[in-house]
Formats: structure tokens, sequence, C-alpha cells
């Protein structure tokens, strides 16, 4: 069962659906008729706040951060080769939007890893282009929360990763 000491106001966390977000409050609100109490959580990116009861923290899957030994896992995934899968588009487009939901960084860079392209490799397919960079941006915001780095600096740190993986 979680506590309203598991997080504090200021803490990032990794909600699996939306990727970093930061504890702004803890707020008491009434729902039909019981007293709550609620994570406010913001995610900048979005644009959007996210309350999550703090009695369903575990079920829902919010989590501190990932330690830097996980991120090294994830940075290494994205130097390993490439798995490509014979299915269906629709199967696999399933499976990356759960690993990337998944909100596991090694997961996320899997995805990141099997559907990056080389300029001198085929042309992807549009929702192919906008899984990818779906996983791109969450794994990146996770990196640079983790490195203290801004997000852009995270992007092109994935990026140098994935060309040194090919050449």
């Amino acid at each position: 069962m979680a506590t309203q000491f598991d997080y504090r106001i200021g803490d990032y966390v990794v909600y699996p659906a939306h990727g970093v977000g930061r504890i702004e409050s803890v707020e008491t609100q009434s729902i039909s008729g019981m007293e709550v109490e609620l994570y406010a959580i913001s995610f900048q990116k979005e644009r959007m706040t996210l309350k999550v009861p703090v009695s369903k923290v575990r079920t829902s899957g919010l989590r501190k951060l990932s330690s830097k030994d996980r991120i090294k896992s994830a940075l290494e995934t994205l130097r390993g080769r490439s798995r490509v899968r014979r299915t269906m588009w629709s199967r696999r487009a399933q499976e990356y939007e759960a690993k990337i939901n998944s909100g596991d960084p090694v997961s996320i860079a899997e995805v990141v890893r099997d559907l990056h392209r080389q300029p001198e490799q085929q042309e992807q397919s549009y929702s192919e282009r906008q899984i990818y960079q779906a996983a791109l941006e969450r794994l990146a915001r996770e990196l640079a929360a983790v490195e203290k780095i801004d997000e852009m600096r995270a992007t092109q740190k994935l990026e140098q990763v994935l060309t040194k993986a090919a050449a």
C-alpha cells in the first residue's frame, strides 16, 4: 500500500502511459463522498496534469525515475541488432505501443532500435515514423531527467548511439 511519503513535491516520476512528469502537489478531494488523497503530476510537454490516488500508486504503474544502471541497459539495447519481425504491421504496431506504454526504458529502447532507420535505408511508413518518434521522445525524456540534461541533448545522445551501432 502506498503512503503519502512515497513521493515528495518536486520529485520526477514516470507514469507508464505519459512518461516523465513532476509531482506538483498532494491534494485531498472529495470523490463520491469519500476523502481521497491524490498526487497531482504535471507533464510539461503535453501541458497536462494527471491526478493519481495515493492508494493506487502501485497498481497505476507510477514509479521513480530509472536508475543510471537501468538507463545504461537501455543504451546497451540501442547498440544491439534490430529485430526484424515478419508479422503483420498491425500486430507489430500493437506490440510496439504496449512496450512504449509499459514505461520500461529497456522495452522502449527496443522499439527505438527496431524502428530506427539510417538515411540510406528504405523509407518508413507514416505510422512507423509516429511510433518511432513517440518512443524516442519518451526515452529521451527519461534520459534527460536521470542525467539532468535537456531533452534535446538527450535525443542527440540517443541518436549518436544509434548511428554508431549502425556503423
